[in-house]
């Protein structure tokens, strides 16, 4: 098993891949060579023919030429020699009839990819084949030499350099192989390594600090790819953090919450009585502690409706977004003109409950914001209703829009939560939509919400 899990590694099958690559190399290099080698033996052949066509030539008596006749073909390992100067034999070896030819060649006409293909027959051949050469002699221009000798000693030479080729290709392979292994394992595979220790540590427990990843400082794509985790590990562990923040704080306030609303309940009794009072500060401080106490309350009833965002459960159901408009309009107030301008038959799939809380938290903070107009369009298109809700308030604040669906953060009142656009989005995402700021300014402010699920009726 584990050396199964070896072979699967990075750097094994680099290993692998670069011994396969070389040896293919030496394979194509091969070819033209163990060619080169046949012709230089043949190309020997015919020299040494030529040596012992002149030896003969050197002869005193036809006696002795006969004895040499055999010992220099048995030198040249030939059956016979011929060699021509012009269009004249000059001399010929051997006296008997040489067996028959197999095949012939002419040196003088040999092609690179012929002599390949030659080279490939004459070592796959199993019998010992009678070969007929001829070819200019390297000994003297103009003459040319035909020799026809056994196959069988050119193939077992052929094969003894095979050999010698195989066994350097081996450790040519080994050595590149080791040095590209090495090179590679420190320049990427290692790297990598790191990169993924480091993921699977940081995703053991995102929420330690200390297990966010280091960048080693290179400049190329795996130090690149070195800071883009770091930092993206330092954005998950600050919204982990964030969200842990933010749990806590719902289930603080959601304990608390029942406590409160029964404190409030308390409170409007002693302060029924406090506005029965013949002490005219005291009524006048009444309604400023029952607005301070609604105020507590409401402030606590959002923050458990936002840590419920996070995940609502829908009930999906073909939803009216004219109705639903016009009843989220109610929740602006009296001060605020609403002009809605969606058609009466377009249609989303939603959950009705929680797409109002987005539109009222919308009415609410234009209201809050001192708009007098507040209108909502909507179109369709290819399957997607996008809807634009615009007022003429003064326009948000330029840190308002940095933070504006932060939670906390985003609210432009010294008084406001910052928590209905944190909703809103929380909401639409549930949703498979989208709550963007379009435009704000001192004509006003222009929100653009996504609806993937529409149809018009």
């Amino acid at each position: 098993m584990r050396l199964t899990r070896s072979f699967r590694s990075l750097s094994a099958r680099l290993l692998v891949l670069t011994v396969f690559f070389v040896m293919l190399a030496e394979l194509l290099i091969y070819a033209p060579s163990i060619a080169r080698f046949r012709l230089a033996y043949l190309a020997d052949r015919l020299a040494d023919a030529h040596i012992a066509a002149l030896a003969l030539e050197a002869a005193p008596s036809r006696a002795v030429d006969e004895a040499l006749e055999t010992r220099l073909l048995r030198h040249v390992s030939a059956y016979s020699v011929e060699l021509r100067v012009g269009e004249r034999m000059t001399y010929m070896l051997g006296g008997t009839m040489p067996p028959d030819v197999d095949a012939a060649f002419d040196l003088d006409e040999a092609m690179a990819v012929s002599s390949i293909w030659d080279a490939a027959v004459a070592l796959v051949q199993t019998r010992n084949r009678v070969l007929q050469v001829r070819g200019a002699s390297p000994r003297e221009p103009g003459a040319r030499v035909e020799v026809t000798m056994d196959e069988g000693p050119m193939r077992e030479a052929m094969f003894a350099y095979s050999e010698r080729i195989l066994l350097l290709s081996l450790v040519i392979s080994a050595l590149t192989a080791a040095a590209v292994f090495l090179a590679l394992h420190g320049l990427m595979v290692r790297p990598m390594s790191r990169l993924t220790e480091a993921m699977t540590r940081f995703g053991a427990d995102p929420e330690d600090q200390s297990r966010i990843h280091a960048p080693s400082g290179r400049s190329d794509e795996i130090g690149a790819a070195e800071r883009q985790l770091s930092g993206m590990q330092r954005r998950l562990h600050a919204a982990l953090s964030h969200r842990a923040h933010l749990a806590a704080v719902g289930e603080g306030v959601a304990k608390i919450n029942h406590d409160l609303r029964n404190m409030l309940a308390s409170a409007q009794l002693v302060s029924d009585s406090l506005g029965e009072s013949r002490d005219p500060r005291v009524r006048k401080a009444v309604p400023t502690l029952v607005g301070a106490l609604d105020r507590a309350v409401a402030l606590c009833t959002r923050v458990v409706d936002f840590a419920r965002a996070g995940g609502p459960r829908l009930t999906l159901e073909p939803v009216l977004l004219a109705d639903l408009i016009d009843d989220a309009a109610c929740t602006a107030g009296r001060d605020t003109a609403w002009a809605n301008e969606v058609g009466p038959g377009i249609t989303v799939e939603g959950d009705r409950e929680q797409l109002f809380r987005v539109f009222a938290n919308l009415a609410r903070n234009a209201t809050e914001a001192g708009a007098r107009t507040v209108s909502a369009t909507a179109r369709l298109r290819e399957g997607r209703v996008h809807v634009t809700v615009a007022d003429n308030g003064p326009g948000l604040s330029e840190r308002a829009r940095k933070h504006l669906f932060r939670p906390f953060q985003g609210s432009t009142r010294p008084d406001g939560s910052g928590l209905g656009l944190a909703i809103a989005r929380e909401i639409m995402r549930a949703h498979g939509g989208s709550i963007r700021l379009v435009s704000s300014g001192g004509e006003g402010t222009v929100f653009r919400l996504d609806f993937a699920m529409g149809r018009e009726v």
